[in-house]
């Protein structure tokens, strides 16, 4: 088994337990490959280095990343495009999306006999229409259409399957993967959804209105958004966090089920739920 390792590089500690990740997986048996800028802080002769992450998940049969939640959505769009599974080892704050602490490095030799759970998770194709072309986005958590300039709310028309079904006066509207509901999500308002769920979740972020609630729609449904911009004001669509793309009246943007899925593992028989509120309350200690 080829194993590839994706690390925080800018955490020290992430980088202290990628060393003893990468040590514990090829004294088991496995090929250990790695980032090319990985090289200068973890360099070992039995460590592949490849520069692209295309490369580098294309040539590995699982892969571990070693970090926060920020860490695994980053490379579960890679993942996802070469169907890779994928398993985070958290040395974040919450951690949410990964399944291994810190302490429970020695288990993940696990991964080289088979003695995991795998849970495919469903991801968002995001599209957006300016000028007459197009372009796609991969989300992991969630896609959100918001003003971009502080004290200002825009108008938001959604339709659902091309035909209109709201309008909303608010900073912007979130759409999430039943993954991402813990994310942005949950600090909006939004419910929390098992992961294994198949829908769309969109909820409105800071609405101008008592009634604007969250709302789940099957994950067959297409929903389109347009916007109208205040004078002086900018409309910004976000994806994970990562990626700003401005949104200008006439442009639409459009979000459906991804046809790709991001296959995570789990080494652990957890309640879902269970986790969730013990993440919560540790949020609440520190």
């Amino acid at each position: 088994m080829k194993a590839a390792i994706i690390v925080n590089l800018s955490k020290e500690k992430a980088v202290a337990c990628a060393k003893e990740i990468a040590a514990l997986l090829h004294e088991n048996g496995a090929s250990i490959a790695m980032p090319a800028a990985c090289r200068e802080h973890i360099h070992y002769s039995y460590i592949t280095y490849y520069f692209t992450h295309m490369q580098l998940f294309s040539h590995c049969d699982i892969a571990v990343t070693v970090g926060g939640d920020g860490t695994i959505i980053h490379a579960a769009k890679h993942a996802a495009q070469t169907d890779t599974p994928l398993i985070g080892v958290n040395v974040g704050r919450l951690g949410f999306a990964a399944d291994v602490e810190v302490e429970e490095i020695g288990e993940l030799k696990r991964l080289l006999t088979g003695d995991y759970r795998s849970e495919t998770r469903v991801l968002l194709d995001v599209e957006v229409r300016k000028n007459g072309e197009s372009r796609h986005y991969l989300a992991v958590n969630d896609a959100v259409v918001a003003h971009g300039q502080l004290s200002k709310i825009v108008d938001l028309s959604l339709s659902l399957n091309g035909e209109e079904i709201s309008k909303y006066r608010a900073d912007g509207l979130l759409f999430s993967t039943p993954t991402g509901s813990t994310a942005y999500s949950l600090s909006a308002g939004g419910p929390i959804l098992s992961p294994q769920m198949r829908c769309i979740l969109m909820t409105p972020v800071c609405p101008h209105s008592l009634f604007s609630r969250s709302v789940v729609f099957e994950d067959d449904a297409e929903l389109s958004v347009s916007v109208r911009i205040p004078e002086g004001c900018s409309c910004l669509l976000t994806i994970d966090g990562e990626d700003n793309i401005d949104i200008r009246e006439g442009d639409s943007v459009v979000v459906r089920r991804s046809e790709r899925t991001l296959r995570l593992l789990s080494l652990h028989q957890r309640n879902f739920y269970k986790k969730i509120n013990e993440k919560l309350r540790e949020r609440e200690i520190t």
